[in-house]
């Protein structure tokens, strides 16, 4: 484990033991015993350990298709099996992952808003690549429009189900994806 994943882990590890709002970057320098600065060389502000966790889901959503036998199921069962992968990823810290999003809606931070809107649009195109759909043009849109949707309300479906929180997403991610292929958008 390189150090920034270490830094990430401590963190983490603090917040499930209090919240992610109380969390400081010197917390998680004290708590790993070295300098504020070493931090500062990995994360530039706190908001930057939001974006690694969130990275890390992509990773693991991404290594999704080294599964055997991935690339012959169809566009929808990559998509759901990739959107899947993404959330497991985070399973182990939900309650920590349901309170980086509440930060970073918090009124005043339109800046990180922003930020996470583009993070979406990003994740929403890995999922297209995973899944090889290739519409372009007015049909492109649409389904990263549906896409968009689909994966942001699962992933607010699974934030906020109680246990077991997997199975409402993915259920949900089923039926949405169902009426995608219904609608011809998995292409």
């Amino acid at each position: 484990m390189n150090k920034r994943q270490t830094i990430l882990q401590q963190a983490m590890f603090l917040a499930e033991h209090s919240d992610w709002e109380s969390i400081r970057l010197r917390d998680v320098a004290t708590g790993m015993n070295i300098p504020l600065l070493e931090i500062h060389q990995h994360f530039s502000q706190k908001d930057d350990l939001v974006d690694a966790w969130f990275d890390l889901a992509d990773q693991a959503m991404l290594a999704c298709q080294q599964q055997p036998d991935f690339e012959h199921n169809s566009a929808q069962d990559k998509l759901l099996t990739a959107m899947m992968q993404w959330l497991n990823a985070m399973a182990s810290h939900r309650k920590v992952t349901r309170q980086m999003l509440y930060y970073k809606l918090e009124p005043g931070h339109i800046h990180l808003q922003a930020a996470a809107l583009l993070r979406i649009s990003r994740t929403v195109q890995w999922l297209r690549e995973i899944a090889d759909l290739k519409a372009q043009n007015v049909k492109r849109i649409e389904q990263e429009l549906a896409l968009t949707a689909l994966f942001t309300s699962g992933f607010v479906r699974w934030l906020t189900a109680p246990e077991p929180a997997v199975t409402a997403a993915r259920n949900w991610l089923e039926r949405g994806l169902r009426l995608g292929r219904w609608r011809n958008l998995w292409h």
